[in-house]
């Protein structure tokens, strides 16, 4: 099974929670034991699996990739201004996979599913879930 879903993003570099959405999406595929491929499509975002308790986990993330990325000093930046926000999605990369066990997604208590927004803010980011179903 696969399907999108969209969300709007409303700052340059931030942790949007998409939990919520993936889950409805597991919940609606009726399968008990499986994978879960979270993929975000476009060059400037990233998918990661974070602490969700508070706040300061997702703005520390931000903090630190700008301090080791900074804006302003890549040679792309000299097409778009943005050669800073390819690099952190690099490195964050484009998507996780979570196992799926008894019909739930395998998060543990405190994990949650991020969408990291690194070029916003963006009117639609589109999110890509596939399940893939075990024996």
């Amino acid at each position: 099974m696969q399907t999108t879903f969209t969300i709007k993003t409303e700052q340059r570099e931030a942790l949007y929670d998409i939990t919520a959405k993936v889950s409805e999406t597991v919940s609606q595929s009726d399968v008990i034991s499986g994978i879960v491929n979270v993929y975000v499509r476009g060059a400037t975002a990233g998918i990661m699996i974070q602490e969700n308790w508070d706040l300061s986990v997702q703005k520390d993330v931000v903090n630190l990739l700008q301090k080791i990325i900074p804006r302003g000093i890549w040679e792309h930046d000299r097409q778009d201004g943005n050669g800073d926000a390819h690099l952190k999605a690099g490195l964050v990369g484009p998507g996780e996979n979570i196992p799926l066990i008894n019909g739930v997604l395998g998060l543990s208590t405190w994990q949650n599913i991020f969408l990291c927004e690194f070029d916003g803010p963006r009117n639609s980011r589109e999110i890509v879930v596939t399940i893939w179903e075990t024996a």
